[in-house]
């Protein structure tokens, strides 16, 4: 006979824990843009173009997977006991009533 075990799928990140990464990448895109309006006033403003398409297509890639980590590092498995009761985790539960049809 095979044991199909069950688990619980908990997801425990909150805004905080990707805040700062926030914070650096708005930096990251503030600091490209000073950097394209000082271009700008150069002969050739391409240039600035292209150092803000540059910069956002560079960051990006490094964005994605520091969230991607983050997020995988804030999953739970936990195993669940045969005959346990299911209830939903504390700060997990929504307030929302679903709509109902008129």
């Amino acid at each position: 006979m095979i044991n199909l075990q069950k688990y619980r799928f908990a997801c425990t990140l909150t805004f905080g824990d990707i805040y700062g990464q926030i914070i650096v990448w708005l930096i990251t895109i503030t600091l490209s843009l000073a950097s394209a309006l000082a271009l700008m006033g150069a002969k050739r403003p391409v240039y600035a173009l292209a150092t803000v398409g540059l910069v956002v297509l560079l960051s990006l890639p490094f964005l994605l997977f520091a969230f991607v980590t983050t997020l995988f590092n804030h999953i739970e498995l936990s195993p669940v006991e045969a005959g346990t009761i299911m209830e939903p985790m504390p700060g997990n539960v929504s307030q929302q009533q679903p709509v109902q049809a008129g």
